[in-house]
This record gives C-alpha cells, structure tokens and sequence, in this order.
C-alpha cells in the first residue's frame, strides 16, 4: 500500500519525485524550465501586489521523500524570480521521515519546513514539538489568505496555528476506472452519473453487483484506500477535531452506518480477494478490464502518461468518492496542501514567502493557467481530468473533511489503521465493526485523552 497522502491541484505534481532514500542536500533546480514560460511566470508574479516585502535570506531547507521542480511547480518559478529564492533540499525515505527529521533537528541542522500533505504530522508534531507554530509570519486574515483561513483554523492546537494549508485539494482518494470495460459490461458511465447527481453509494454498489464476477475472473473494489475514503463521505471523521481537541467518534451514527455498508459490500463479493493474490493490489487489472474499481490518490496519474495508461489503460477515468446518501452534503476526502514549519528553522519568513507564492499561483489567473498546462504537458492529462480534478478540489474546499486517526500517535494508528481489526476490518476479511469497536474503543479514547494532555 502506498501510504502517503498526496496532493492534488498545482503543486500535487511535486509527489511524482524519486522516494529513493537519500540523506545529502540538494539545491532546488531552476532549469529544464524552457525561457519563454519562465519569463510568463516572473512577468504575473511581478505584477501580482499580494506579493509583497523582499527576502534576506533566500535560501530555505525542506526535508520529504520528495523534491520540488521548476519545469512541473510554477510556485518554486514564483519564489525563485519574484524573491530570488533558493530550496535545499534533504531527499529522505519515507519510511523514516520522523526519524531523520528528529535526528535534524537534535543536529541543529536548520531544516526550515516540512510537508503537511501526510495527515500523520498533526496533531503529534506540535505536541513533540517537532513543529512550530506559524501564526508570527503567516496573516490567515489577508486577502491572500482568506479563502482558507476556515481550513487552516481546522489546526489549531492551544490556539495556534501549526499548519499551513496553502489549498484544500479532493484528490486524496478518486474512483479510478476504465471507460472501455464500463462500456463493454453494459454499466452507464460513473461520471455520467456523477454529473446527473446520482453518483452515490447504491449506483456504486449496483455496478459492483453487476460486474463482479470472481470464477470468470471478474473483480469488484481493490486496494486499501477504500475504507477510509469511503468513511468520510459521511462527513464524520473516525478521530475529529472540534474547539481545538481531539474527539473519538468510533461509535457515531454514521461511522456504524459506513461500516454497515462496507460489510455488506465484502458479504456481497463486491471486494477482491487479496488472498488469491498474495495479499498484493493488482491496479493492473483496471486497464486490463479485470476489475472494476480502483479508488486511490490522484498522485497515481501524476507520472508520465505511458506509465499511468500501463496501469489503467488506454480509457482511464476517475470520479470522486460515491455520495453518502443519507449525508447532509456530498463530502469527500480532503487533503492539506501545505507546510509545517520546523523546530530550530532558521528562515521561516523564507518558508512563509514560499507558502505565499503557492497561493498566489492558486488566485492568480495567469499563473494557475500557465500551471495547468504544464500539468497536461507533462502527465498527459485530457482537459476532462482536469476539470474533474478541479471539481473535486472545489467540493473538498466546500466541506472540508479530515480524519486525524493517522495524526494522534504511533499507538492509535496501528490499532485504527489494521486491516483485520481496525477501521479496514470490516470491508477486506468482514470482521464486525461492534467486534471492533468493543475492543478498542476505551483505549482510543485514553490515547485520545494523553494526545489532548499534551503526550503522544
């Protein structure tokens, strides 16, 4: 399973870099960029009066398991012409992330900012203290700022900000599948669907129950994105936010009404055997017309298209998440796109410079065009994926949702986070979520409670 949570709209295409593990810093590259649309972008950030003041120290250090790119990140572009700035970068495994990033900053290394995308950083990173909060460079109250200041006062933690959301992207879980297999089968189009306003669970369920066939080869849903996607389509988080504390909602009417769903999905055979399989994904099976269903990140089409259409084939497609129909809104999975600010950085006004550019890329016309295209050129993109991408940020920005069981502690994710006994449970081997719940919920609650005390 690919665990990292990947962003979506302009600056989701930096995820497609190497994970290869590697330790030693690296410069932010200005080039492959060709002039003219350099110069485009240095010319709309110029003229942009929400980018402001200039920078001393131009240099700012970044720490992930990815690096950014001028040919593919129009917001480094920004920050380079418009400040003159410079990233260096530490390229590490993501694995052991919190390790290195520990080890920097006992080393006194200076790392200045740190990917928020992964919901694993928050809340456990301000109560370590690994992070720091933002609120002296970052003004949430400017015009710069206003349009996700509602998201970024999600992550208040002692009444500071410790994230910065630069957007609100929905591509952290898309329906992915194959046009071609969807017309051979005799299944109306999920995005004809979507667009009727009749995406919803039942019509997702329906086309499950008519494909899934397993003695001829044919399979439902695959994967492990599934449940928790699935979950926040009810618009309640498995773990919550609310006033700045964290609160357990493992038996909320709607989490048992999911699970409810998601049983009957794998009694039904609506959900690959992983078993046959050797417990592996099999994506694969989308583009070969074997399988139905593929719900992941948008980062699986953030590579070149000849590998992406290896994968999904020739008629790739995705939708977001089904409707809740009992829900009060349409909600789907939301992604930060964002930063932390790191303990023992040296240039956070760099950072929040930095951060500042990135929304000046997302509100300014010119800019957010001139990022577009270089996401179609690059990916291979129809101008229909990118409208549907763009739909589903608009959704996530309109009823943003967040679960925060990944971001409490090592403890309450390996116990939430199980495919046997966690919130998996139910959909990949149908272990009942009252089994589930009556085993674990006093003991979340008690990690949720030493979280709120400030331990993790």
């Amino acid at each position: 399973m690919r665990t990292g949570r990947l962003f979506a709209s302009l600056a989701a295409v930096i995820l497609t870099a190497s994970l290869a593990s590697c330790d030693k810093p690296s410069n932010g590259k200005t080039d492959n960029l060709d002039t003219a649309t350099r110069e485009e972008l240095a010319s709309l950030a110029a003229k942009d009066s929400r980018l402001t003041g200039e920078l001393e120290n131009k240099t700012i250090k970044w720490m992930a398991n990815w690096g950014f790119s001028a040919e593919k990140d129009p917001n480094l572009v920004v920050f380079q012409e418009r400040y003159g700035g410079n990233i260096e970068e530490t390229i590490i495994d993501w694995s052991v992330r919190y390790d290195k990033l520990a080890t920097a900053i006992n080393g006194d290394e200076g790392i200045d900012f740190f990917p928020a995308g992964d919901t694993d950083a928050f809340p456990k990173g301000a109560i370590k203290s690994m992070f720091v909060p933002v609120d002296d460079y970052i003004d949430f109250s400017s015009e710069l700022w206003a349009d996700v200041k509602k998201a970024n006062d999600i992550f208040l933690w002692n009444g500071k900000h410790y994230v910065i959301c630069t957007d609100v992207s929905g591509a952290n879980t898309a329906v992915f599948y194959n046009r071609k297999t969807i017309e051979e089968y005799g299944l109306e189009d999920p995005a004809e669907l979507f667009a009727k306003g009749e995406w919803n669970w039942d019509t997702f369920k329906k086309q499950l129950d008519d494909f899934v066939d397993p003695e001829n080869g044919l399979y439902g849903i695959d994967g492990y994105w599934t449940e928790a996607a699935l979950s926040l389509t009810t618009g309640v988080p498995y773990i919550g936010l609310e006033d700045g504390k964290l609160v357990n909602n493992l038996k909320d009417p709607a989490i048992e009404r999911v699970q409810k769903f998601m049983a009957e999905l794998h009694d039904d055979g609506c959900v690959l055997d992983k078993g046959l399989f050797d417990w592996q994904e099999k994506p694969n099976f989308i583009g070969e017309g074997k399988e139905l269903f593929y719900p992941c990140g948008l980062w699986a089409v953030y590579k070149p298209a000849e590998e992406w259409k290896k994968t999904f084939g020739e008629d790739a497609f995705f939708v977001p998440m089904p409707k809740d129909p009992k829900a009060d809104n349409y909600y789907i999975p939301s992604t930060v796109e964002g930063f932390m600010m790191v303990s023992g950085g040296k240039n956070p006004e760099g950072v929040a410079k930095f951060a500042e550019c990135k929304r000046a890329v997302l509100l300014n016309d010119g800019l957010r065009k001139l990022g577009e295209d270089m996401t179609v050129e690059s990916y291979g993109w129809t101008p229909e994926m990118v409208a549907m991408r763009d739909k589903m940020t608009e959704m996530a920005n309109e009823h943003p949702v967040f679960d925060f069981y990944v971001g409490v502690s090592k403890d309450v994710t390996s116990i939430l986070d199980s495919a046997e006994t966690g919130i998996r449970g139910t959909l990949q081997v149908g272990t009942p979520w009252s089994e589930t719940v009556n085993s674990c919920y006093d003991v979340i609650d008690a990690l949720i409670d030493d979280a709120n005390n400030g331990k993790s």
